[in-house]
């Protein structure tokens, strides 16, 4: 006879949360975003439970470097509207990238891959974008992690 086995829970006070940083000169948008993701929902931790935020915490660093392929840094359009007559706008990535906040492009592709709710809006809240190659979370002694070396399709050479 078969002894069944008990399926793990992880408890809020069970997280051990650890800190990641990663260098997104170079890196493709996309295929960082989804690495990203998964470390912040906490899917690369044995113990993974999909209702607790078991996630750790994310840096990124060199946000306004990050990559596009093919022709979307120029071809992507983001619409809206200001709620006057005639008032619809638009911006290319490139416009988004080279503006004042191009942390916000690398945010909202990591936003767009976490599940949406209560839960999701607490393991964004983990999530820590700078444009540049400073940042203020040195205390927290964050380990580099090479997402160029998981994947020779994670960086974008042309």
């Amino acid at each position: 006879m078969l002894k069944s086995m008990k399926t793990y829970t992880m408890k809020p006070a069970d997280v051990e949360k650890k800190w990641h940083i990663v260098d997104a000169e170079g890196l493709v948008l996309g295929r960082m975003a989804t690495i990203v993701a998964n470390i912040l929902r906490g899917k690369h931790k044995p113990g993974f439970t999909p209702h607790v935020d078991c996630g750790d915490n994310v840096i990124v660093i060199n946000a306004r470097k990050v990559a596009l392929t093919g022709k979307k840094m120029t071809d992507r359009k983001f619409y809206w509207h200001t709620g006057f007559p005639g008032g619809i706008k638009e911006r290319t990535m490139e416009n988004i990238l080279g503006g004042a906040h191009p942390e916000r492009v690398v945010i909202k592709a990591v936003e767009r891959m976490i599940t949406r709710g209560p839960l999701g809006r607490r393991q964004m809240k983990n999530l820590r974008v700078y444009g540049g190659a400073e940042h203020p979370h040195e205390a927290q002694q964050p380990v580099a992690l090479d997402i160029a070396a998981m994947n020779r399709k994670n960086t974008r050479n042309a």
